[in-house]
């Protein structure tokens, strides 16, 4: 396969810096055959901007468990609703989250990373599993950043087509499953306190 002349976040950047609102719909149709990449970048990205990740982690994390089912289970483009599609994009935030993640991204740029086609099915199980994570109210350090952060990651190698970053992404994901693990009597704890606070 021959690299694309143009990448998909230069086009996702000149989506964002056009003048007007512009819609999630607007943005599918943009990203074509990428539309799952695109899908696993923008519901990653907020969690990873500080103050706005409170209670969105959970809806995120449901929103790509769902993406993940769909990939895995071979669906050419992913289902969204149509009051979704008509959802207008806050280009501020996101543009600016997308920022410091280009710049963490790069490092990954070496000649060896290669573009090739991935295998949808164990990328849609490791998004879907990672997801899972994501919406794990975990009152832990980067609790939520971190599975976002592995999200965008495997958001980009799906978008550029990138076996490298897939893999580190299931590596972090593994990773990240033993962080939780190795604290799963306080995410227990953690959520037994929440829900007694929910039936109060």
């Amino acid at each position: 396969m021959q690299p694309r002349s143009q990448p998909f976040f230069a086009t996702l950047h000149a989506l964002l810096d056009a003048e007007g609102e512009i819609t999630l719909g607007e943005l599918l149709d943009a990203a074509g055959e990428q539309t799952y990449g695109l899908l696993v970048l923008l519901l990653s990205l907020p969690n990873l901007i500080p103050g706005l990740n409170v209670g969105l982690a959970p809806v995120g994390g449901i929103g790509l468990m769902a993406l993940g089912a769909q990939l895995a289970w071979g669906r050419a483009h992913p289902w969204v609703p149509r009051r979704v599609h008509a959802q207008p994009i806050h280009k501020g935030r996101i543009k600016d989250a997308l920022a410091k993640f280009e710049t963490q991204l790069s490092r990954f740029r070496w000649q060896g990373s290669r573009q090739s086609p991935l295998n949808h099915l164990w990328m849609g199980a490791v998004i879907l599993w990672t997801g899972f994570l994501l919406a794990i109210p975990v009152p832990l350090p980067f609790g939520n950043q971190l599975p976002a952060a592995i999200l965008c990651l495997l958001g980009a190698a799906l978008l550029e087509e990138r076996p490298a970053w897939a893999w580190i992404g299931v590596v972090a994901s593994f990773g990240n499953t033993l962080y939780f693990a190795f604290s799963f009597n306080l995410i227990v704890r953690a959520c037994l306190a929440a829900f007694r606070v929910f039936v109060k």
